[in-house]
């Protein structure tokens, strides 16, 4: 059990990698992890931001993903 993983993908996106499988983590049709408005996947407290989930593009849209999901992953940790 972890308290904490983070995943630098890079340009890749997803890596379809055991750990996605193992949590049955969904993709959306592009192949990247779909989320909903709070930047969580289908697992609860499993959050996507940047290239995973809207694939390869600028980093300042990764940037400002990375920030948009910090703030909801901040609000989720509270609400717990």
């Amino acid at each position: 059990k972890a308290d904490l993983v983070l995943l630098a993908m890079g340009f890749v996106g997803p890596e379809k990698s055991r750990m996605l499988t193992d949590l049955d983590v969904h993709l959306n049709d592009r192949g990247t992890v779909a989320r909903d408005e709070q930047w969580m996947t289908n697992v609860p407290g499993v959050f996507a931001a940047g290239d995973m989930q809207r694939g390869q593009s600028l980093i300042v849209w990764a940037i400002d993903d990375g920030r948009r999901a910090a703030a909801a992953i901040d609000q989720f940790l509270s609400a717990s």
